[in-house]
């Protein structure tokens, strides 16, 4: 971590407007290509850093930087621009087929219509969906897998060197989430974004992770390679591996419970 940062949090706190600190004096700093996992309960802050990275929301002490540039001097539209966001609901637009929704960030851009569309149709190939077969659908057509794959598409349309996953996976069935979990680690070998990944799920995070950083009630309690997190013994820590031995147990058969 000794290169500069592409993301860096300095002495971060966010309040709201009654009052209320978010988050409280968070150091962080995301080095580029990195899958950074914000792992916590709810309310623990996770998305409100999240947000402060795309200036959706600005801190009212501290400093954020991207790419070298604290987000108040960022243009908010150019900076948002420049990085995919990929959020629980999608948020695909029901009115517009897939083709239009993955291109709409580029066609913003003013890119081409011919590279738009080979670029989609790169894409979709990319996260699985045969352009043939999917570029004029809508968003009510597809099963709840594609549509985040469609989501997945759209985020990366630009090529942005940063990603935001806000629980992505969260609102799939559990084998189709496992299924996507492992495409999106096999895609980002292949492509090496910095990746800043929301999630409540220990497991999640310990798959998709280069490393940890763990929140509790808005504050940074640290930040671990998976190995690290699963050694550490630091109480909120290992109350998740407590949750991740719970459940191996329970998966077990009976009797080997039994004979334990």
């Amino acid at each position: 971590m000794d290169a500069q940062p592409t993301i860096e949090f300095s002495r971060v706190t966010y309040r709201t407007q009654e009052g209320r600190a978010l988050i409280t004096n968070v150091d962080l700093r995301v080095a580029a290509g990195e899958t950074l996992v914000l792992l916590g309960r709810s309310g623990s802050g996770k998305t409100t850093a999240l947000k402060l990275i795309n200036r959706l929301l600005i801190c009212q002490e501290g400093k954020v930087v991207v790419e070298g540039k604290s987000t108040a001097e960022w243009d908010p539209i150019r900076l948002r621009r420049s990085i995919g966001y990929a959020i629980q609901d999608v948020g695909l637009f029901p009115h517009m087929t897939v083709e239009r929704n993955v291109g709409l960030v580029p066609q913003l851009e003013q890119w081409p219509s011919v590279k738009i569309r080979a670029r989609v149709e790169e894409l979709l190939e990319l996260v699985g969906l045969p352009a043939a077969q999917y570029l004029q659908r809508y968003p009510h057509q597809l099963s709840g897998g594609q549509r985040q794959r469609v989501g997945l598409a759209r985020a990366l349309a630009a090529d942005p060197a940063i990603m935001l996953m806000d629980e992505p996976f969260g609102a799939l069935d559990p084998l189709t989430r496992v299924v996507i979990q492992r495409e999106f680690k096999s895609l980002q070998q292949r492509l090496h974004k910095t990746v800043v990944f929301v999630t409540h799920d220990v497991q999640e995070a310990l798959l998709l992770a280069t490393r940890i950083a763990v929140m509790e009630a808005g504050e940074l309690l640290g930040v671990y390679s998976p190995a690290e997190f699963l050694q550490s013994k630091a109480p909120v820590v290992s109350e998740y591996a407590a949750v991740l031995q719970s459940a191996a147990e329970f998966a077990r058969p009976a009797d080997n419970r039994q004979e334990k």
